[in-house]
């Protein structure tokens, strides 16, 4: 009898693990209200729970240059991961980052050409262009499974939370404080909202000294 009951005690385990796990929706907005998209939201759960293995995000680790600018202007990559910097448009580029997180240089290279950076420390990471001095983009790497990015209406789903507590960061190139914002998170949580202090207008979009 035993032996029928310990399958069924360890399936209805795995389905009970499956059913704990959960979407957290995220909504980041300015201190006037206005929606912020771009903004980098992550989850560290408590004693890592859900975060063992290698990590991978659904989005490529691609930072294009097109149209004279950064595509897309803000990417996560995981810790480790080696990001592809293709060159689309007909002019050279000449990218770099002065930032604690990964100094780099990649010279001046033409249309089509790639390079590649490998990101071993986790941080920001602002670019920009030896030739185009208003090319500015942002590389956040981060160490977590579980991050998003915001879309035009401030929101941001990070999926399959193990359903344990944990902190909610939140950082934004536009926000005045360096760092991330940090939040105590709830295991039950399914939806928060965080608002931002953002620098003065005429200081957004400027490349952050890192």
């Amino acid at each position: 009898m035993l032996r029928h009951i310990l399958p069924i005690v360890a399936t209805a385990l795995v389905f009970a693990g499956q059913a704990a796990a959960a979407d957290l929706t995220v909504t980041v907005k300015g201190e006037d209200g206005s929606p912020l998209v771009d903004a980098v939201v992550l989850v560290h759960t408590a004693g890592g729970a859900g975060a063992a293995g290698p990590i991978h995000y659904s989005w490529p680790n691609v930072m294009t240059q097109q149209n004279i600018s950064f595509n897309p202007y803000v990417l996560i990559v995981p810790v480790g991961s080696t990001v592809a910097f293709p060159n689309k448009d007909k002019v050279r580029h000449h990218v770099y980052s002065f930032s604690a997180a990964k100094k780099f240089e990649l010279k001046l290279y033409g249309q089509q050409e790639e390079r590649t950076v490998t990101f071993d420390k986790a941080g920001i990471v602002p670019l920009g262009c030896n030739i185009h001095d208003s090319m500015i983009g942002y590389i956040y790497v981060a160490d977590t499974p579980f991050a998003a990015k915001t879309n035009a209406a401030g929101e941001a789903v990070i999926h399959g939370l193990p359903g344990v507590a944990g902190t909610l960061s939140v950082w934004h190139p536009d926000m005045k404080a360096k760092a991330a914002v940090d939040k105590p998170l709830a295991a039950t949580a399914t939806d928060m909202a965080v608002s931002l202090e953002l620098k003065p207008v005429s200081m957004r979009h400027k490349k952050m000294a890192m």
